[in-house]
């Protein structure tokens, strides 16, 4: 028989953090968390969207590591240090730079600023980027609220958003997809 996905205790409105601590499910340590989830379910459909295979492997590597991220920021900080819970590691980020370097080696200088779309990889990348500084600000805010958050988390999450907007340019520079270029109105005085 299969396992069911329903347990029911989570009807009150509580669930449980890694370690046994019951929460809120609005606490910002779930909101947190879910933010992280909901980033990685869009960079899986991002995924969908791409044909690059080293962009396909990067984005695999970065759902690897928003899992690692999710994990932490699951787990009750007071009971994290007897769990065995999987680190990020400052090399995540520089992978994360590497790859913005090696992807800006071919991209034209940026002379404007540019709006999402043009293809559909490429707005969703945008998507994507939003997400991520959501997921960003969020654990920002679980700091400067004395919630533990992993600093590293914090870093690899700013750095996480300038890939992607750098992928965004990519994937269009790939497709030969135009930018779209914002030209604002002019303002009257």
């Amino acid at each position: 028989m299969a396992l069911k996905i329903y347990t029911k205790t989570g009807d009150k409105g509580k669930t449980s953090l890694i370690g046994g601590t019951k929460v809120l499910k609005s606490h910002i340590r779930i909101e947190t968390y879910g933010t992280v989830d909901e980033l990685n379910s869009y960079i899986g459909l991002l995924n969908d969207h791409i044909t690059d295979v080293n962009s396909k492997h990067m984005l695999k590597e970065i759902q690897d590591r928003l899992f690692t991220i999710g994990a932490s920021l699951a787990v009750d900080p007071d009971k994290e240090p007897a769990m065995k819970i999987p680190d990020l590691k400052e090399e995540d980020i520089v992978m994360l730079e590497h790859a913005i370097d090696h992807m800006n080696e071919v991209l034209p200088e940026m002379k404007h600023f540019i709006l999402p779309g043009g293809h559909v990889a490429v707005s969703t990348a945008h998507v994507v980027r939003c997400v991520c500084r959501r997921a960003e600000r969020l654990c920002v805010n679980m700091k400067e609220n004395e919630l533990f958050v992993e600093p590293l988390i914090i870093k690899y999450l700013n750095r996480l958003s300038d890939y992607l907007f750098v992928l965004a340019r990519f994937i269009g520079h790939q497709n030969n997809i135009n930018e779209v270029i914002w030209n604002p109105r002019a303002v009257k005085v």
